[in-house]
């Protein structure tokens, strides 16, 4: 038997909406990411793009456990001398919630040279409005009935 690999005209791309209200960080990002990926089709192949598109709403109100509020850093450079900058998680969410969500996800997806076709997929909001009504976007309820227990 031979493995099967679908060609890219039989790739169907869906829409699905997350809504991340109350949701944990990293449960949400690793549901994101798998999503992105395509790992929920039955033809998933992990160096092909098979994967879907996202939604997520409510980004400024996820929450964390534990202390991460305060301790989790977000570290970037400037590349000036004494440039390194650092943010925690608390400062994220009250000023780039979108980012907080969008680096969680791509720091889960493969290092490759998909992973940036991926993060294209992802589109975060922080408000329950989004400009993707156009693509009838599905919950991702429909995929993973036990997301409402995360």
């Amino acid at each position: 038997m031979k493995t099967y690999r679908p060609k890219p005209q039989d790739i169907k791309r869906e829409w699905y909406v997350v809504d991340a209200e109350g949701k944990t960080l990293g449960r949400l990002a690793t549901l994101i990411a798998n999503i992105l990926r395509g790992k929920h089709k039955p033809y998933f192949q992990p160096d092909m793009d098979v994967g879907d598109y996202v939604i997520v709403l409510n980004a400024d109100k996820i929450k964390v456990t534990g202390k991460k509020m305060t301790d989790k850093l977000y570290q970037y450079h400037t590349n000036r001398p004494g440039g390194l900058k650092e943010r925690n998680l608390q400062w994220m969410l009250e000023h780039k919630p979108e980012e907080v969500i969008r680096l969680a996800v791509e720091r889960m997806l493969p290092k490759n040279k998909l992973q940036k076709r991926f993060m294209k997929r992802l589109k975060v909001y922080t408000g329950t409005e989004h400009k993707h009504q156009a693509h009838k976007p599905r919950p991702v309820d429909e995929i993973v009935p036990m997301w409402k227990n995360f």
